[in-house]
């Protein structure tokens, strides 16, 4: 059968603070021991390297020690002495030793007759004190010469005075060490679990009650999150710091790999990302070209705790969009204009069918031919200057258009447009129709109501101007004309405010721009640069 193993419930964060505090209190506590047990060697050598010094240069000056060493039958009752010296310093041995390092009187007999290593300088008369190998053990030891006495030999050197003390073993320093060690670990786990339990709360309180495992499950998510949308994901602080940059929006923005944590100024974006990005207000629906790329942003302030943390931008990639845009804008307008045209040819029609009938025919014959020369007439005007045959047709159509509506359509004398490579024409078709579109709308019900159309082109850029009769755009409305969704006109089911931000994105795609002024009544310009190259070729 299958057995489901229950994971291991992952530890609180103060938990983790406890134990991370535990194990660095026992390694502080294990250097402490390492270095007080180095001290206390230090100062046991210091402290009682002084004292056997002392009591050995005592020993060694003694009248009796330097007759007796130099006279081998009183050595035996030198032992009383050393026997004295061990008594009042408590030392682990005091040995009489002649010139050469032999033990001859002991405090331990069983250390006569063994050998021991003199320290430098001793046969030259002088003490020495220091760190010897007691049979195998450590030990401090004084060494002072014995200068004999009398009349004979006065000042020679008859043997060595060595008093010896054993460093205490391991245990018993850490006996006498022990309460302390402990005492002190007690105390610093004692601080330690508050401390852990304090920053656990402070930690836990700045990040939103979570514990390790679920703020990286939340990262995970996040990523995981950022990775599969296909929207663009910007967050800037109130610094100017990107702070969170998903693939696609770095993708959109055509932005180096290393952009997150960067100043958002510093990056290499178009001026109106900049606003936008960094702007004061919520972003809605607003349109700008990155890279050849038309994207939508929408942007919100986000604030924390009262306080602005910067903002938080999504980034959609609506290039196709636009162009099936256009297309239906295309579409749309040849609809109306054939429709324009349809109710014109009906009551031409009607009228001629009249004429028949009552037997009027010269004047069903003259009717003709005004409407057919009139026709001809506007047709080979605009022909004249337009060259391009897809903005030409599209200006005959709107003529007829702008007619219905009791709107007269003209082209300057002063017009000029050769013939546009498909590219260009399509887009200055789109911007010339929505531009005439919104003249027509601004003129009409007026009485000389009338739109003037002048087209231009040279190697560099084609240029399209549509001035109308109309009331102009107000003085404070000119900056958010070619705002998505801007509109003067009241809403209806087909939806207001998207033409001239149609035509201020098809501009800017190619590098071009869209301007308004007012002379009794708006002026629109569109500049479009001339390229050979198709703009959709030029996205990444």
């Amino acid at each position: 059968m299958w057995s489901h193993r229950r994971l291991p419930r992952p530890r609180t964060l103060a938990g983790q603070f406890l134990a991370l505090q535990a194990v660095l209190l026992v390694l502080v506590v294990a250097v402490t021991s390492v270095v007080s047990f180095r001290q206390s060697d230090a100062d046991f050598r210091d402290a009682r390297g002084a004292r056997l010094r002392a009591s050995a240069e005592n020993l060694a000056s003694t009248a009796a020690v330097q007759v007796g060493m130099g006279s081998p039958g009183q050595r035996r009752a030198l032992t009383f002495y050393a026997q004295q010296r061990q008594d009042d310093t408590g030392a682990s041995a005091v040995d009489l030793t002649d010139t050469t390092g032999t033990i001859l009187v002991s405090t331990d007999p069983t250390r006569v007759g063994d050998e021991i290593d003199l320290g430098p300088g001793v046969t030259d008369r002088r003490a020495w004190s220091g760190d010897v190998d007691d049979r195998g053990e450590r030990a401090i030891a004084a060494q002072v010469p014995i200068l004999a006495r009398g009349k004979k030999n006065a000042g020679d050197l008859v043997g060595v005075v060595v008093v010896t003390e054993r460093y205490p073993s391991l245990a018993e320093r850490a006996r006498q060490t022990l309460p302390d060690m402990v005492a002190f670990l007690a105390v610093g786990l004692a601080l330690g679990l508050a401390g852990a339990w304090l920053l656990a709360r402070l930690i836990k309180r700045r990040t939103r009650g979570l514990e390790p495992a679920e703020i990286a499950e939340l990262a995970d998510q996040r990523e995981a999150l950022l990775t599969s949308l296909r929207e663009g994901v910007l967050a800037v602080n109130e610094a100017g710091v990107v702070t969170l940059l998903s693939e696609s929006a770095r993708a959109l923005l055509d932005l180096p790999a290393d952009s997150q944590g960067r100043q958002l100024a510093d990056l290499d974006l178009p001026l109106r990302v900049l606003e936008l990005l960094l702007g004061d207000e919520d972003v809605r629906d607003a349109v700008a070209v990155v890279a050849g790329r038309v994207l939508v942003l929408n942007g919100n302030r986000v604030v924390q705790d009262g306080r602005p943390a910067g903002t938080v931008t999504t980034l959609r990639d609506r290039t196709e969009l636009l162009a099936l845009q256009s297309q239906l804008s295309a579409r749309e307008s040849v609809t109306e204009t054939l429709r324009a045209q349809t109710h014109e040819f009906a009551n031409q029609l009607h009228t001629i069918s009249g004429l028949l009938e009552l037997e009027e025919y010269d004047e069903a014959g003259r009717l003709i031919g005004t409407l057919t020369r009139r026709r001809a007439e506007i047709s080979d005007f605009v022909l004249e200057r337009v060259e391009d045959p897809s903005v030409a047709a599209l200006l005959v159509a709107k003529t007829s258009l702008a007619a219905e509506r009791r709107v007269e359509l003209a082209l300057s004398d002063d017009s000029r447009l050769p013939r546009l490579v498909p590219d260009l024409a399509a887009d200055l078709g789109t911007v010339l129709g929505n531009l005439v579109d919104n003249a027509v709308d601004a003129a009409a019900g007026a009485d000389g109501a009338r739109v003037d159309v002048r087209l231009t082109a040279d190697d560099h850029e084609a240029v399209v101007q549509v001035a109308d009769s109309g009331p102009g755009v107000p003085a404070d409305r000119v900056d958010d004309i070619f705002d998505r969704g801007f509109s003067t006109k009241p809403s209806d089911a087909s939806g207001r405010g998207v033409g001239l931000a149609l035509v201020q994105v098809v501009c800017e795609r190619r590098g071009g721009s869209v301007s308004v002024h007012n002379d009794r009544g708006a002026v629109f310009t569109a500049r479009l640069p001339v390229t050979t190259e198709d703009p959709d070729d030029r996205r990444p």
